[in-house]
């Protein structure tokens, strides 16, 4: 067979999605780093938690035995651009019984904090790999060698099934001076000397405290981590009041409700303080929030005010991302998989790449047939996304078609899906026709935020890029890869390790 008759035959679908239409596998590496982007393990609309958890175990398996070196950079890139958690660290515990040594270059940029590693070690035991060897346990080592005070009252005991306790007793590290050792005593429940960790002792007092005075006392005298703090009593509204104000923003953002129902915010000087963090651009950045994350919250709160600073916050979110030569067309799937989280950060970022694009771009929604978005560069994210509905089918198709029937032309097209096509024209098929007939240079750029691992284009097609992911970076790899950077793929085989 001939070159060119190979790669005809290569552009022909060959697989099936979800719905049993006409598809194609992307290479190994590229469904990997979909998977590790966009695998919660939770139930989605066409796959279950065990065939999800399934899949992700052969793919862990086959890259560290296949590929531990691309399969490493991953995990860190998914772990640390991506925000993701519980599938890098599935992998590095993959990763450790097939390459211990690549395994360790990279635990400290995987298991970040101890819930991560609390997670890990239950991934271990889960499968069959009990303590996990000397490998792990160096690592391990090393890790507890660093554990605070402040890490001990926050994340002890709230893992998924290892407390920092538990990990001490499994790796036996060596304390460095007779304060490690009282706080490998205490978090190991063993009596310890508590006047050598005076925020332990603070914690303690606080158990035992009577009053909301005596609480706030020891919670100030401490420093005491709100979450240890929630974890160990029942806070009233002066306690609240106590540590609203050394709460991380991610924590406001979650508690918001809290906060509302407890009273603390009808205190308009709590109010303003917390509008205050959530408008920070610096605090935000710092933060690493998914956006989907301030579209439930807008959902959830009715608070004028704390509306307002979350339209705000998302804004500025994406204030940063790099400009958008040329003329873009911006497609979201709103059929009736996308419905819920899927369609909330895909509508956030189909609008904030509509602002950064100045008006030179057209949004379109879609499911089996195309509607314009009508969107505002004035109105805000949230409020223009909250009134994005999911419905109907999908055929992917629609709206490439119609670009060619108004003979609309356009330098980039951005299609946001689950990529369940079940009707109509595939994606791919209008893409050859579109070039064919208007723009033979057009790039696309498809963001699939599902874990589904067929794809609506083959990889030998090389104007077309898949993004992967529900973080912020997303949007910032397709404003960069328009200037000319490489794939996803490329840019995590580059990494250093």
């Amino acid at each position: 067979m001939s070159f060119a008759s190979k790669l005809f035959s290569s552009k022909k679908p060959n697989a099936r999605n979800q719905e049993g239409y006409p598809a194609y596998t992307r290479s190994v590496e590229e469904q990997y780093l979909q998977m590790l982007l966009t695998n919660t393990m939770s139930n989605t609309f066409y796959a279950g938690q065990q065939e999800l958890l399934d899949n992700a175990a052969e793919l862990h398996e086959q890259m560290a035995l296949e590929q531990p070196e691309f399969m490493a950079k991953a995990l860190v890139y998914a772990r640390s651009e991506g925000f993701m958690r519980l599938q890098p660290l599935f992998g590095l515990a993959v990763l450790s019984g097939t390459r211990p040594d690549v395994f360790a270059k990279v635990f400290k940029k995987v298991v970040q904090i101890p819930s991560d590693l609390s997670d890990f070690l239950t991934i271990l035991q889960g499968l069959g790999r009990g303590e996990g060897g000397r490998a792990v346990k160096r690592q391990v080592n090393l890790f507890l060698a660093g554990i605070s005070e402040y890490w001990a009252l926050k994340y002890n005991g709230r893992g998924r099934g290892y407390s920092l306790g538990d990990a001490i007793a499994t790796a036996h590290p060596k304390p460095a001076d007779l304060k490690q050792q009282a706080l490998f005593r205490y978090l190991r429940g063993q009596e310890a000397n508590l006047a050598l960790l005076p925020q332990v002792e603070a914690m303690e007092k606080l158990k035992q405290a009577g009053s909301a005075e005596e609480q706030i006392a020891w919670i100030e005298r401490g420093k005491l981590p709100y979450s240890a703090v929630t974890g160990a009593i029942k806070p009233s509204q002066e306690v609240w009041n106590a540590i609203l104000y050394q709460m991380p923003t991610f924590a406001l953002l979650r508690h918001l409700n809290t906060l509302l129902r407890s009273g603390v915010l009808a205190d308009q000087k709590n109010l303003d303080y917390v509008v205050g963090r959530l408008v920070d651009q610096d605090a935000l950045r710092k933060a690493r929030i998914l956006p989907f994350r301030f579209a439930a919250a807008f959902r959830q709160v009715s608070e004028p005010e704390l509306r307002d600073a979350l339209r705000e916050a998302v804004d500025l979110t994406f204030d940063n991302l790099p400009d958008m030569g040329g003329r873009t067309a911006i497609f979201l799937d709103i059929s009736g998989s996308m419905q819920g989280e899927y369609l909330e950060i895909g509508s956030v970022f189909a609008l904030a790449l509509y602002k950064k694009t100045q008006g030179k771009s057209l949004f379109w929604l879609f499911d089996t047939a195309v509607a314009d978005a009508k969107p505002s560069r004035r109105d805000s994210i949230l409020g223009q996304a909250e009134r994005i509905h999911a419905r109907g089918g999908t055929d992917t198709g629609a709206p490439v078609r119609k670009l060619l029937e108004q003979r609309t032309k356009v330098d980039q097209i951005i299609i946001i899906t689950d990529e369940q096509q079940n009707s109509g024209s595939p994606f791919y098929q209008q893409l050859k026709l579109y070039r064919k007939k208007l723009n033979p240079d057009v790039k696309a750029f498809v963001v699939d935020i599902a874990p589904y691992r067929h794809a609506m284009v083959p990889e030998q097609d090389e104007q077309t890029y898949y993004v992967y992911g529900w973080s912020d970076t997303v949007l910032s790899y397709i404003a960069q890869s328009v200037q000319g950077y490489g794939s996803m793929t490329e840019r995590v085989a580059a990494m250093e390790l």
